[in-house]
């Protein structure tokens, strides 16, 4: 006999599971207490995922109760030149190749506009790390974009970015962040990590900073007031042990600055890179993954399913699983398009509000601090 329950009124049972190592991780859990690595191993290690999917939704929503959030954001990805030549990667392109674009400031200025309404909230500014654009150039492409859409958060450059940037400028890390800051950068996003682990950052991405600098940039940014989110790449060359590495590497982090907003696991496309003898991402991989990051990375406040890599369906279904937040309707993605991703370049954001109802969750949408934005046929207003 079936039962009907109407959105919001899910029924609640008791946590069951048929490994019989999971009970003690639950009661940690369900207690508020903090998992360690052996746990966050076992969870790996397990295939009962409706069990973590139930540990990492009760986490959820006693963080965010039935809220999911979204934004009404555009990319920009300046330029694809970049003197990396990252095993992972399928955007990069050295200068003199097919299919290399820079663009001038003028039409990276004309690039944001012409996807931009009243209704964008951010431009998320990431790109390649050029071997001739002067620092200037990034400083009047931030000062540009913030004089001509003062409202809009200016969301800009990786930690491996920044890095680049301070060597090509010979300044520290410090002096590159707060002349950003000045220029305009609201926050940065969290792309770059990849995964800490040396082993693994050897095979997939030797020509970037490592593990431990990531993290320097990152604690640098927070201490300047700058929030930033964090990732994670996953579906690759890494192990179990990589992977809860780095979870706890950002836990430790977060415990000491409070700086990070979001996490986000991005599933790796090996399609179009070197390493596109690898499978893709399963969707039971992209599934747990989202959930036991919710449940290790007890200290960030939100996690993102990126539905643009995780598929809209995969993205949806996460809200289940621990995510809260499903990303924004981006207009253009070029990264993960560029590595064979299939999915829309953009979602209008009645398709977001509808996936995520469709999930029996209720749509919130927000800047890029988490501030509601509420809206009117003609205007938004953002709460502070």
């Amino acid at each position: 006999m079936s039962h009907s329950f109407p959105p919001h009124a899910f029924p609640t049972h008791a946590f069951q599971t048929e490994d019989a190592r999971l009970p003690p991780i639950a009661e940690k859990v369900i207690a508020g207490e903090r998992l360690n690595a052996a746990d966050a191993l076992v969870l790996h290690s397990s295939f009962d995922l409706l069990a973590i999917g139930w540990l990492a939704n009760h986490v959820r929503e006693r963080m965010h109760g039935n809220v999911t959030y979204f934004n009404v954001n555009r990319h920009i990805n300046p330029t694809n030149v970049c003197v990396a030549a990252c095993r992972l990667c399928a955007f990069g392109r050295k200068k003199d190749s097919p299919g290399a674009y820079t663009m001038a400031l003028e039409e990276a200025w004309q690039t944001a506009a012409s996807g931009y309404s009243e209704a964008v909230t951010e431009f998320h500014i990431v790109g390649g790390l050029h071997p001739d654009l002067p620092f200037s150039y990034f400083l009047e492409l931030i000062s540009g974009l913030k004089q001509r859409f003062p409202q809009v958060h200016l969301k800009a450059f990786t930690m491996v970015e920044v890095a680049y940037l301070a060597k090509r400028g010979k300044l520290t890390i410090r002096q590159t962040l707060e002349q950003l800051k000045n220029a305009g950068v609201d926050s940065l996003p969290g792309g770059g990590a990849e995964i800490f682990a040396e082993r693994v950052r050897a095979i997939i991405c030797d020509h970037k900073i490592n593990g431990d600098q990531w993290l320097e940039t990152a604690r640098t940014a927070h201490q300047l007031g700058l929030r930033s989110n964090a990732t994670m790449l996953y579906g690759h060359v890494e192990n179990d042990e990589d992977r809860v590495d780095h979870l706890l590497k950002l836990r430790n982090l977060q415990d000491e600055t409070h700086g990070f907003q979001t996490f986000i696991p991005l599933a790796f496309h090996p399609e179009n890179t070197v390493l596109r003898h690898l499978p893709t991402t399963t969707g039971m991989l992209d599934i747990k993954t989202i959930a036991i990051s919710r449940l290790v990375l007890d200290n960030f406040p939100h996690v993102k399913a990126y539905w643009q890599m995780l598929t809209p369906r995969i993205a949806q279904t996460a809200l289940r699983f621990g995510a809260d937040d499903i990303d924004g309707t981006v207009v253009e993605e070029k990264i993960y398009h560029d590595a064979g991703a299939t999915t829309p370049q953009g979602l209008h954001r009645e398709e977001l509000m509808r996936l995520i109802r469709e999930a029996g969750r209720e749509p919130v949408e927000r800047d890029t601090l988490y501030h509601q934005v509420s809206r009117t046929e003609t205007s938004l207003t953002v709460a502070v």
